[in-house]
């Protein structure tokens, strides 16, 4: 990738892919998700993905800022070529475990007090800040999509506003969904969608990996 021809678009679609990825699988935050919006409403469970999100650009901004100290290593364009590998590799590794995991062991009895939006909120940003191993899926992201671009300090962070964007956007679809089929939904539900989420990470990352072998690129 020439970093000089990077441009903010690029960076608004990277950064929407990354919020979406990081926030689609189903662990214990998007289970909480969904217990909230089945048992207290839509909006709770909303403001749980909220909090989630606000953990996530926490721990997307360490990564970030930990890979800029590599820019001789990243701008090169042969450790960018392993690096893109790499992070294909591990995002395969993380779509068969998220496809072989079993979220409904996540699940939790849910208070029967709806409390506050803001105590949804707050609970599920620590529920998200618990696991840093986050950290590493987002190695995988930036790594596969060159996300970093040393230099470009305004494109970098519309990039990082936008996965947030990526990742409300996600939580606002799944509780609106899983609200307007209520009835329906149910533990085998939540297992069904891991399942596809895993799947399409797997597809996804062996597309990338088999592009990034022949030389090509996605982005």
């Amino acid at each position: 990738m020439n970093f000089i021809e990077v441009t903010v678009l690029d960076l608004i679609i990277k950064g929407f892919i990354v919020g979406v990825v990081a926030s689609a699988p189903m662990g214990p935050v998007g289970v909480l998700c969904i217990q909230r919006t089945l048992n207290k409403g839509r909006w709770y469970g909303f403001v749980t993905g909220l909090g989630a999100a606000l953990s996530d650009i926490l721990y997307a901004l360490i990564t970030g800022y930990g890979m800029s100290f590599v820019v001789d290593f990243i701008e090169n364009g042969r450790n960018l070529f392993w690096l893109q590998l790499v992070g294909s590799v591990m995002l395969l590794l993380f779509g068969i475990y998220t496809f072989r995991s079993n979220p409904v062991e996540s699940m939790r009895p849910v208070s029967t007090s709806k409390g506050t939006l803001v105590h949804n909120f707050v609970t599920a940003f620590f529920v998200t800040l618990s696991n840093p191993l986050i950290v590493f899926l987002f190695i995988a992201l930036f790594a596969r999509l060159a996300f970093i671009v040393p230099g470009h300090l305004f494109e970098q962070s519309v990039g990082y506003l936008f996965i947030v964007v990526g990742a409300l956007t996600w939580w606002f679809c799944i509780t609106y969904v899983v609200s307007r089929v209520r009835s329906r939904f149910d533990i085998r539900g939540i297992w069904i969608l891991n399942r596809i989420i895993g799947a399409v990470v797997i597809v996804v990352s062996l597309i990338g990996m088999i592009m990034t072998l022949c030389g090509n690129s996605l982005y």
